[in-house]
């Protein structure tokens, strides 16, 4: 497999991830202060913020290169096969009716389609 595919494949694994992660943060509650100040030059609460917006920019990163791609096809690859983890390879092969060296050169296409897209990644 090609380094620059493989690295593709890896971002869109962590996708999933990172909506997770976006979701446990937002379940936090707020932070309570009691009065007494810190004179910690580190603030937690902050950082934490500062993380939730990162996540929140690289999701959205992700999400619009998704969106971004017309092609149905690439986009089931894309998200119900690499993201969702919802079909085996050759579950996937059988809904688009197609061989498994067919399904490997679309799955390739389809990371391609999205690094066009997706700002992000160098490759």
């Amino acid at each position: 497999m090609r380094q620059d595919v493989k690295k593709i494949r890896n971002l869109l694994k962590q996708y999933a991830k990172l909506k997770r992660d976006l979701t446990a943060f937002n379940q936090v509650s707020s932070p309570s202060f009691d009065g007494v100040s810190s004179h910690s030059s580190r603030n937690g609460t902050e950082s934490r913020l500062i993380n939730h917006v990162d996540l929140s920019y690289q999701l959205k990163e992700v999400e619009d290169a998704l969106n971004a791609i017309d092609d149905p096809q690439y986009q089931f690859i894309l998200h119900d096969y690499i993201i969702e983890k919802r079909f085996s390879r050759n579950e996937a092969c059988q809904r688009l009716s197609v061989s498994v060296s067919k399904f490997n050169y679309m799955k390739n296409e389809a990371l391609h389609a999205f690094v066009k897209f997706y700002s992000d990644l160098t490759v």
